[in-house]
């Protein structure tokens, strides 16, 4: 296995790889030279500046692409091209084009193509999509401090993503209405974003971000016909609200807290891509999920996009 691009989530990728059993690194590409080289040197593999030599020379059977958005596509497509496994962090590409490109070379050539929506491997997520079928609202709030790390796309590419990969996950039906707004607060994309998504079955979810929130929030709530979950993505956590009748003091509220096996996201989603390689079976996350994922965050920036435009020639016509 390789990795291209090993700053700060990379970094972790190639450890992550030196650990996982029937895993081996074959080496690190980084554009940054002298990044390159440390991590290449920490971990005792070879490092590269360069993306043909480095798939030339080290030959890995599988890489993880963590290298700016606007990278992925040209990265991804040369790793294809020689037959090389592909796991591509979110959001798969910059356009819903360039995901339907990938997607067609992967199957064209057999390949495994997975998309790093690291929260589908959250033990509490996976815990809740397996008991939960009859979703009526979700609320989710994915809210941080700013951090000038993250320079190149705003907070629905970067953070509400991830809960629009959730929310589709869990709801299966099609989208039948999308409404969004968002505002720039301290870059030149948005920082804030507010995305109402409702689906042809009934259901609707309300999706919060913010990268400029004094406060460190992860959290999703989903109701049911008959119960309330509740799920805390950094703990880890899944709580159960239900409201029972109890005979002579009436509705009385029960919250289960669910026990289940607790693991690092990010190694078991690297485990699973190593499976998916070495057997040859497709990944809980395919590149069809990141296109969709994609395609539903495109909308909801063209609404942020379209709300604005007439917000501002409301106060020029005032």
């Amino acid at each position: 296995m390789g990795v291209v691009g090993v700053g700060h989530l990379g970094q972790h990728h190639a450890r992550i790889y030196t650990e996982i059993l029937g895993a081996q690194l074959v080496g690190v590409m980084d554009e940054n030279s002298e990044r390159a080289s440390a991590i290449g040197q920490h971990l005792g593999v070879p490092y590269y500046g360069d993306i043909d030599e480095f798939l030339d020379s080290a030959r890995p059977d599988g890489i993880s692409v963590v290298v700016p958005t606007v990278d992925h596509f040209e990265v991804a497509r040369k790793a294809l091209l020689r037959g090389v496994n592909v796991l591509i962090e979110k959001p798969v590409t910059t356009t819903v084009e360039e995901a339907e490109q990938l997607l067609t070379m992967a199957e064209e050539k057999d390949l495994v193509l997975q998309v790093g929506h690291i929260e589908r491997f959250n033990s509490a997520i996976q815990y809740v999509s397996k008991i939960s079928h009859k979703p009526m609202f979700l609320q989710s709030r994915r809210l941080g401090p700013f951090s000038s790390r993250i320079s190149d796309v705003g907070v629905v590419l970067d953070l509400m993503i991830h809960d629009i990969d959730i929310v589709l996950s869990l709801v299966n039906s099609s989208i039948e209405n999308i409404s969004a707004t968002g505002r720039k607060i301290c870059s030149d994309y948005e920082d804030i974003a507010s995305a109402q998504l409702s689906f042809e079955n009934g259901s609707m979810a309300h999706i919060l971000v913010s990268r400029v929130s004094e406060r460190r929030l992860r959290q999703m709530e989903i109701m049911e016909p008959e119960r309330y979950l509740s799920i805390n993505y950094e703990t880890q956590d899944v709580s159960i609200h239900r409201c029972v009748n109890q005979s002579g003091t009436g509705l009385v509220e029960v919250i289960e807290h669910p026990v289940f096996p607790k693991s690092e996201p990010l190694k078991l989603e690297l485990q699973h891509f190593v499976s998916c390689v070495r057997d040859g079976k497709q990944p809980l996350v395919g590149i069809s999920d990141g296109k969709r994922a994609l395609e539903i965050a495109v909308e909801v920036l063209k609404q942020i996009h379209r709300n604005n435009s007439l917000s501002a020639h409301t106060k020029e016509a005032v």
